[in-house]
């Protein structure tokens, strides 16, 4: 059974916005705020980031989080970065970080196959206490 833990704790929603700042900027586009989606997100990764929950459903908030776009422009990057920097705590043998990394990623931008999230899920049922 996996662990509850408060994996995104660490990530204030200032935090969130700064990630998304400096991605934009490393490709000189525009960071804004977006009309329709920046206030839910907030209020949705205020609401829940500091909860206790398992890998998989951090990595699902940090999808629903890119679905509703909050920034103009780099929002799957953005929570797919946050993810990467949790999943980079568990210190995982390079090889298998790099692997989980990249399914995290796929499954926050919502191209993950169903292959690529059963396997994910089954990593995240593996975990015992990390």
């Amino acid at each position: 059974m996996q662990p509850e833990q408060p994996w995104l704790a660490p990530f204030t929603w200032e935090m969130v916005t700064a990630q998304n700042a400096m991605l934009c900027t490393a490709k000189n586009a525009l960071h804004q705020p977006t009309s329709d989606g920046h206030d839910v997100t907030r209020t949705l990764w205020e609401n829940y980031h500091r909860e206790p929950m398992g890998l998989d459903e951090a990595v699902d908030l940090c999808r629903r989080c890119h679905r509703l776009a909050p920034f103009c422009f780099y929002n799957g990057n953005t929570f797919s970065s946050i993810i990467a920097l949790v999943i980079r705590k568990l210190d995982l043998p390079a090889n298998q970080s790099h692997v989980i990394r990249s399914l995290a990623g796929h499954i926050v931008a919502g191209v993950a196959s169903d292959v690529e999230i059963q396997a994910f899920r089954e990593f995240c049922a593996s975990l015992d206490g990390a």
